[in-house]
């Protein structure tokens, strides 16, 4: 099964990357842009997990103990739906 992981900054963190690739787009013209936050997003495929929950479960584990900051990041999952 495979889901995803989408881990962003804290709204109430400061995007330094974020602000650059702002200004980067009003360089190339695109000067409606109110705001860029980047965030990260892990696709993982898991192995026999019997349902989403289980699976889900899994990767909320692997998301505190490694690939989310918790201290400064926010995450969810969902399932592998950005790739059709």
């Amino acid at each position: 099964m495979k889901l995803c992981l989408y881990v962003t900054l804290k709204e109430d963190v400061l995007d330094p990357q974020g602000k650059v690739i702002k200004s980067a787009l009003n360089n190339l013209g695109f000067n409606n842009i109110n705001e860029v936050r980047q965030s990260k997003v892990f696709e993982i495929s898991i192995s026999q997990a019997k349902d989403f929950s289980e699976a889900k479960k899994q990767l909320v584990s692997m998301a505190e103990k490694l690939l989310a900051n918790t201290v400064i990041e926010d995450y969810y999952i969902g399932k592998n739906d950005f790739r059709k």
